[in-house]
């Protein structure tokens, strides 16, 4: 079932270790079959070096397992809020990579300092807050994932133009419309957290980037009128 969405977030899964944004089995890939309605995710605690496109695990949008042998991520309630909540997404990353985390343990947004930021993300990059005592010891990783969702709706913030968010004293979430796109902006949060961490040290009074600036560099890659890269072989 599935055979070529497993053979991706298997292989994405494997590249975590590759971009230096896990250690030992500190995070996970999924992707969603949206025809289907079903999730592919990495099984818990699994070393990447060991994973098999067999050993991913599919769940329906309520969690339960259609096919595998093994436990799905005990971060798959998170995946499957974000999924439910936001059609525009099609593959979510979770890590807990270091300058991100950092990031996401002070309880501080990634303020968007430069452009290297504004041509991924419309802004800053939020760090949403924990939840309750009794959210997390109840239902604690779909009440993570409710935070997240209930925070974008809140701020009327648009998924694709914030791709990714940080949880409060946990770590990184990263999405895209598939799961090449969501690693992509993992990569990214992890590169802009070093440099914004960077940026304060050398000066402690810094601001954000201008918003006309941020606006020119986001707009230019992903507005209506866009012109950065090549045109596509329907544009020609």
């Amino acid at each position: 079932m599935l055979e070529e969405l497993k053979e991706k977030v298997c292989r994405i899964n494997k590249e975590l270790v590759s971009y230096h944004l896990v250690t030992f089995t500190w995070g996970n890939v999924s992707a969603i079959d949206r025809e289907r309605g079903l999730v592919i995710i990495k099984p818990s605690g699994v070393i990447y070096d060991l994973l098999k496109p067999k050993d991913m695990v599919v769940v329906d949008l309520h969690g339960k397992i259609i096919e595998g042998k093994l436990r799905p991520s005990s971060d798959t309630p998170t995946h499957i809020e974000l999924y439910k909540a936001f059609p525009e997404i099609g593959g979510i990353i979770h890590t807990h990579s270091t300058f991100a985390t950092s990031w996401a343990q002070a309880g501080r947004d990634i303020p968007c300092y430069g452009t290297t930021q504004a041509d991924y993300f419309y802004g800053s990059i939020p760090c949403v807050g924990v939840p309750s005592r009794e959210e997390v010891e109840g239902e604690y990783e779909k009440n993570t994932g409710l935070s997240i969702v209930h925070y974008f709706q809140r701020q009327h913030l648009d998924v694709t133009a914030v791709p990714g968010a940080l949880a409060q004293y946990h770590g990184v979430f990263s999405w895209g419309k598939d799961p090449e796109e969501a690693i992509y902006h993992a990569v990214v949060m992890e590169r802009v957290a070093e440099m914004a961490l960077y940026t304060e040290s050398i000066n402690l009074g810094v601001k954000e980037a201008p918003s006309y600036l941020i606006d020119k560099h986001y707009q230019r890659k992903h507005g209506k009128h866009a012109y950065y890269g090549q045109k596509n072989e329907s544009e020609k």
